[in-house]
């Protein structure tokens, strides 16, 4: 097995230096360079329609792309319409008095030329958009991902319940592949944080937690439709999970809990001043940090995929493209791993603080 590490070590450094020699010696096209940073954003980042491919016709480019519904609201009015209008934000939408422009996915009312008002900012060579900007209700890619794995989840769980009725105690197919993680969250994570008198009443909540988690780490990593969205790489979502085990954590905590906040045994009278603030931060930030933690990870993955895959690009060369295409394909299973990882972390933090919170005194 040591030598097969050491067969393929090889084979990856000779290709890399082909690759490299490649790429020296031949000549570049007087062409605009392929701008990583501006790819990469592109693709993390929300947008109003749902890319499915590019191709090239007649010289020209060509999207294909799943348009979303657009809902604005301004001085008054609800414009709806399909992001198709805006073709891919080469036109702008007319709605009455109110011109629309969509620019780097986000919708500003037009100026007087039709276009985008940019001002000096703070920091030197910096510009701001001094466009006006409606109040933006659309669903966008993020948020029709979310739908798409809400329902899914329903689908599957759903199914379990049918079947469950029809053949108690014989699991089968989808059923029997998703006991086993059923049982692990529950017998795993659950119960010895929670504890077995309190855990049914947290288990709902975890469980679907760790699932819609693991449906959209998953999804994320698919680069095809209905894959490829960065949903739990959207600062807006983890905050959103993290706040709702703020609230359990807050509302479910009992006089013991709140006794070690405000009244911590032992500690002198004087110190509470110092204490109390300490320990309310500390109440605050471990779902801060909940919200830190998947949202980087689950990005930075996404990052290095598509920084993998640029090699070919930035290169221009055939021979980079094993090389590429190898690394890609391990930090894709790596990544597989911390779909689980990170769907197993939130949920298990999640079912600590609540346990922590619930804790009966001895």
């Amino acid at each position: 097995m040591t030598a097969l590490y050491k067969y393929f070590a090889s084979f990856l450094l000779i290709i890399s230096m082909f690759a490299y020699n490649a790429a020296a010696s031949e000549p570049k096209p007087e062409e605009e360079k392929l701008d990583v940073n501006s790819m990469i954003m592109h693709h993390i980042k929300d947008s109003h329609s749902w890319h499915i491919l590019t191709y090239q016709k007649d010289g020209e480019e060509k999207q294909v792309s799943i348009p979303l519904p657009v809902i604005l609201y301004y001085n008054g009015h609800l414009d709806v319409f399909m992001s198709s209008e805006f073709h891919h934000g080469e036109e702008n939408v007319i709605r009455g008095d109110r011109e629309y422009i969509l620019h780097h996915e986000k919708i500003y009312l037009a100026n007087d030329e039709h276009g985008i008002t940019l001002e000096e900012g703070e920091k030197e060579g910096e510009h701001v958009i001094a466009n006006e900007k409606p109040l933006d209700f659309s669903l966008t890619r993020n948020a029709a991902a979310l739908l798409f794995s809400v329902f899914l989840l329903l689908w599957i769980f759903l199914s379990m319940a049918r079947a469950y009725k029809k053949h108690p105690g014989r699991p089968a197919g989808m059923q029997a592949f998703l006991e086993p993680l059923v049982l692990f969250v529950r017998d795993d994570i659950v119960i010895p944080n929670v504890g077995k008198h309190k855990y049914e009443k947290y288990l709902p909540y975890l469980l679907t937690l760790f699932f819609f988690l693991l449906i959209n780490n998953i999804l994320g990593l698919i680069p095809f439709f209905p894959g490829g969205s960065n949903v739990t790489g959207n600062i807006a979502i983890t905050f959103t999970l993290a706040l709702l085990t703020l609230l359990i954590t807050v509302f479910s905590g009992n006089k013991n809990y709140w006794r070690h906040i405000f009244a911590a045994p032992g500690v002198p009278w004087w110190l509470y001043i110092v204490m109390i603030p300490v320990e309310l931060i500390g109440v605050i930030s471990k779902p801060f940090a909940l919200m830190i933690r998947l949202f980087a990870n689950i990005t930075a993955g996404h990052i290095i995929v598509l920084s993998l895959v640029s090699l070919i690009f930035i290169f221009q060369s055939l021979w980079i493209a094993p090389v590429s295409i190898i690394f890609v394909l391990f930090m894709d299973i790596l990544e597989l791993l911390v779909a689980f990882l990170q769907a197993y972390i939130f949920t298990l933090l999640t079912a600590l603080f609540i346990g922590m919170a619930v804790e009966e005194h001895h």
